[in-house]
């Protein structure tokens, strides 16, 4: 494989810098991009890329997906055989305060990798959606054959927008397009505003952890190898437009997640109540039936293993890392 190469957008993020080290073990030659958006501490991600080696075995440009002739000047130098686009603003809550911020990054920036791709004739293209484009439709597990007409926050919006901008890409040009639906991921180097690692950080502090709504939500929670494990199979196979599901298929409500939480940490947690948010859907899960068929996708990890693993790294890695769980990005 060592004539393969992949563009990683995003690399600096969680899931990314994940996936970048596990395609350099299989003997790719990796590129990313990031442009330390300081949605969170932009430090956070820093200490993600010295983690994975960029610079050495990793190569790193520092850019910006909104930025069409950077795009077009790095894919055209590097030539990649696949793009992993990962690149996104995250989170539905912010997007509710910020959505043309959220459509122009989400959008835009996924307009310019593609036509990026086409003009450089690169032969997959990855890209990242999300769960939340199945809004709050009350039929689980959610299938890929589910009708995503309803999204319920600017962040589901724009994820689905890129699924339907990847299909025009795939339509005119017969790009090859896998679009991955993730499922609530979570894990080592998970960012510190995400529930999990949120939560986590606060029982070990001895401070009160925010429980929103009576704690019936339920997510259905996949551990990053597992998400991974999925993108290598789909680099592999990418060869039409389709669209995948990858999550754990095993949903937990919150307030089983916290009790897991708690398991995991050996501390009990100081629970501040708060209503519902908007934006927040109800549930999370996910049907595994074509992915499990098509990409041999089968998740390994359940949450309480998962849990374990990601309290490990917390204990070793996370003193090195700024505590931002409560950064305030203001644009």
């Amino acid at each position: 494989m060592a004539d393969k190469t992949i563009l990683i957008t995003g690399m600096a993020g969680f899931i990314p810098s994940h996936a970048a080290e596990a395609f350099r073990d299989r003997g790719w030659k990796v590129v990313g991009i990031d442009n330390f958006c300081p949605f969170y501490d932009p430090q956070w991600k820093r200490m993600n890329l010295k983690s994975i080696g960029a610079g050495s075995s990793v190569e790193f440009e520092e850019a910006d997906i909104t930025d069409a002739p950077a795009m077009r000047r790095i894919v055209g130098r590097i030539k990649p055989n696949v793009i992993l686009h990962l690149a996104a603003m995250a989170g539905v809550r912010p997007s509710i305060e910020q959505p043309a911020n959220y459509m122009k990054i989400n959008l835009e920036g996924t307009a310019n990798l593609l036509q990026a791709a086409v003009d450089n004739r690169v032969g997959k293209f990855l890209f990242a959606s999300s769960s939340s484009v199945y809004g709050n439709q009350g039929r689980v597990p959610f299938s890929e054959e589910d009708p995503v007409m309803e999204p319920i926050s600017p962040y589901a919006a724009s994820k689905r927008g890129g699924e339907l901008l990847c299909h025009t890409f795939h339509h005119l040009y017969k790009l090859p397009v896998f679009c991955l639906r993730f499922f609530t991921v979570f894990g080592p180097r998970q960012r510190p505003d995400l529930a999990i690692h949120k939560f986590a950080r606060l029982i070990e502090a001895g401070k009160p952890i925010p429980m929103f709504g009576d704690g019936s939500t339920s997510r259905d929670y996949t551990f990053v190898g597992d998400i991974v494990q999925g993108i290598l199979a789909a680099a592999d196979k990418c060869d039409r437009y389709r669209i995948y599901n990858l999550g754990g298929s095993d949903p937990i409500t919150l307030k089983d997640l916290i009790a897991a939480i708690e398991t995991a940490m050996g501390k009990k947690a100081i629970i501040d109540p708060k209503p519902t948010q908007p934006g927040d859907v109800e549930r999370t899960y996910a049907c595994l039936k074509r992915s499990t068929a098509e990409l041999g996708y089968k998740p390994q990890t359940p949450i309480q293993e998962g849990l374990k693993r990601f309290v490990a790294w917390l204990k070793e890695y996370g003193p090195q890392y700024p505590f931002s769980h409560d950064w305030k990005w203001k644009p």
